[in-house]
């Protein structure tokens, strides 16, 4: 469900999230905006319409683009549906096979209205088109590609037969196309893009010749009941044995050819799997290098946090926890998207309690919604074997006035029938505090400093005496 629209509801194409933490088609989210003023995603709508708040507003600014789940989408393992093909893959590489399926049923180009098979379309073409049409210029009649091949060889051999004298055209020689144009090859081009394409084209040409050999032999007969009361018998026979010395030498030529490309495709498909296997040993050195590159970011993370920690780290009791980018923090706990911050942890001596402080920007509890909530929470240490339970000490709550005013100052004691201040048997035990700290209202009141240049400091002091 994660990998879907929530207007479309089809797989997310450069996706963005929204502040509410719904994600859209980039497209999607544009077509929205441009045509509903003041528009309001429609998930919020459908969870929970109670909850709509100024993050359900959208808004392509206020939207921005989801790299982890693009990334997870072009990974997705996917397969063609097109009846017939057998191609799976990834997603990133699905877009290029959908343009490429042979299975897929395109429309004709030429606008007959039919719907075929991208790997029949040159079938359909030559026999079935009924916009494929070509006009000859000897007999006027209009005719599909196939049939204008044939009608136009006839024609070529009707005149050479009778008329040999004259040079309508050289069989299998074309200064601008393949010498086996006269036998329904279209191929034209340079010299070097024929030549190569002679060579690679050995199998079709043949084919086409055989096809020919039997519509000569048709036409040649017919040619010759029709020239027996004027062309002696003995002269007809003379040339048709020329021609067939003729193509025997071209079908022995073309023999040759099938041989060495058939050699040098042996040759490229051994190389190709030499290739293969070269392309694979890197592919899994590749993979190995990735896995030690990843366990060395994690390292590095792991290390980082320990700094970082050891760093803010406190040993007496008193912690002084500075929180900036107050406003976003406010919006975020206000839409859900984080709820709560806790702070980083801190001891009562060197080696005594591990504690943090728990914080809800918007409220919980009896304070949900109209005032800060702060909260004291016992973690597991590492020296808890050691020390005394339930946990006794007194703890006391600072929100600092930045002018030095009127401090928000808040205390209690723990109780020690609360699991909260046992010897934890989990990381955290329950938090426990001030659900009703400070009014919102007084928060962010600008007769009051407790929040300036959007930070403001907190404070924790454990009585150890």
């Amino acid at each position: 469900q994660k990998y879907l629209c929530s207007n479309c509801n089809n797989i997310l194409k450069k996706a963005l999230q929204t502040l509410c933490g719904h994600r859209y088609c980039s497209a999607c989210l544009s077509w929205i905006v441009r045509t509903n003023k003041n528009a309001i995603c429609q998930k919020c709508k459908e969870e929970d319409p109670s909850t709509l708040s100024e993050g359900s507003l959208l808004a392509e600014e206020r939207a921005f683009g989801d790299a982890a789940i693009n990334k997870e989408i072009s990974d997705l393992k996917v397969h063609c549906v097109t009846l017939g093909c057998s191609w799976s893959g990834t997603m990133k590489n699905f877009e290029e096979h959908q343009s490429l399926c042979e299975y897929a049923l395109i429309p004709c180009h030429t606008g007959c209205g039919h719907m075929v098979m991208r790997k029949k379309l040159a079938d359909h073409l030559e026999n079935g088109c009924v916009n494929n049409v070509t006009t000859c210029q000897k007999c006027k009649r209009s005719l599909s590609s196939s049939e204008y091949q044939v009608n136009k060889r006839i024609h070529f051999n009707f005149l050479s037969f009778f008329f040999p004298q004259q040079n309508h055209s050289t069989p299998f020689i074309n200064k601008d196309g393949c010498r086996f144009t006269e036998v329904g090859c279209s191929f034209t081009g340079s010299k070097e893009k024929i030549k190569e394409h002679e060579k690679t084209a050995v199998g079709a040409h043949m084919l086409l010749l055989l096809q020919h050999i039997k519509q000569l032999k048709g036409s040649v007969c017919a040619a010759a009941r029709a020239a027996n009361s004027f062309i002696p018998r003995e002269k007809v026979i003379s040339e048709l044995e020329n021609k067939l010395h003729v193509f025997e030498n071209i079908v022995a030529v073309l023999n040759k050819e099938v041989e060495t490309s058939h050699l040098e495709i042996m040759a490229f498909r051994r190389q190709s799997e030499l290739d293969q296997n070269i392309i694979r040993g890197l592919e899994l050195k590749i993979a190995e290098l990735h896995r030690c590159l990843t366990q060395k970011d994690a390292g590095l993370s792991s290390l980082h946090k320990t700094l970082l920690f050891s760093e803010q780290a406190s040993y007496d009791g008193v912690f002084l926890w500075k929180i900036t980018d107050v406003g976003r923090k406010l919006q975020d706990s206000v839409t859900g998207r984080t709820v709560s911050l806790y702070s980083p942890a801190f001891y009562t001596a060197r080696y005594g309690y591990k504690v943090c402080l728990r914080v809800y920007l918007n409220g919980d509890g009896s304070g949900k919604g109209t005032h800060v909530s702060l909260f004291f929470v016992v973690m597991k240490g590492d020296y808890d074997a050691l020390l005394p339970w339930p946990f006794r000490h007194k703890v006391t709550f600072m929100l600092l006035d930045q002018n030095n005013r009127e401090h928000i100052i808040d205390a209690f004691r723990p109780d020690l029938a609360s699991a909260s201040f046992q010897r934890p048997v989990n990381d955290m035990n329950i938090a426990s505090g001030c659900p009703m700290f400070l009014p919102l209202s007084k928060l962010q009141s600008p007769k009051y400093a407790y929040v300036k240049e959007d930070t403001l400091f907190l404070k924790c002091i454990i009585d150890t005496n």
